[in-house]
């Protein structure tokens, strides 16, 4: 019996995150993922199932690992919407190299939209964990008075991820980190 190479399952999974943010769904060939993981096709459906599966795994996973960014970006200021800038600050620094890549959050529902009900569940439940978090520092900020009394918080909270969602597409078409720096500060102005 054959012994099946040996490889870093999270390593792998990064690998095809990448190319599926690059290039889509439909637009990652099973050649092209198996070369950017360094695996067999075997090891492949043996680990991952086929390249749905992989996909499905991989937007899981770069969803939770985004969403998590995020959120711990929030927390580095105790004045809430210095936290919220903190946090859009944090992306737009983010090295052109890692931003230009895209989002695959993002990408999958450009990519899908409402049509297929497995990725529209990790998107919802991506962006309802965010949206969350979000909130709850919206109205953390108006306990503080930081929050103009006109702002309602769930509207500000889609106004917060509708904007973090253009940030991602203007990183990927190559807005520079001032540009997106320039967005973040705005937004956050709007609120006071």
């Amino acid at each position: 019996m054959a012994r099946h190479k040996e490889f870093d399952k999270d390593n792998a999974l990064d690998a095809a995150i990448g190319v599926f943010a690059q290039h889509g769904y439909e637009g990652s060939s099973t050649d092209a993922l198996l070369s950017a993981m360094k695996i067999s096709r075997q090891s492949m459906y043996d680990t991952f199932g086929d390249k749905r599966s992989l996909y499905l795994q991989a937007l899981k996973r770069y969803n939770t690992a985004s969403i998590q960014r995020i959120i711990a970006d929030m927390q580095d200021s105790d004045q809430p919407l210095d936290a919220l800038e903190g946090a859009l600050l944090a992306f737009a620094s983010r090295p052109t190299s890692e931003a230009s890549k895209g989002c695959l959050g993002v990408s999958a529902i450009c990519e899908f939209g409402r049509t297929d009900t497995e990725v529209s569940l990790l998107t919802d439940s991506a962006s309802t964990v965010l949206g969350k978090a979000i909130h709850a520092v919206l109205v953390d900020s108006r306990k503080k008075g930081q929050l103009s009394v006109e702002i309602d918080p769930e509207a500000a909270t889609q106004f917060l991820g509708a904007t973090l969602s253009g940030m991602k597409v203007s990183a990927r078409n190559g807005a520079s980190p001032e540009t997106l720096r320039a967005i973040a500060g705005l937004a956050i102005r709007s609120l006071r």
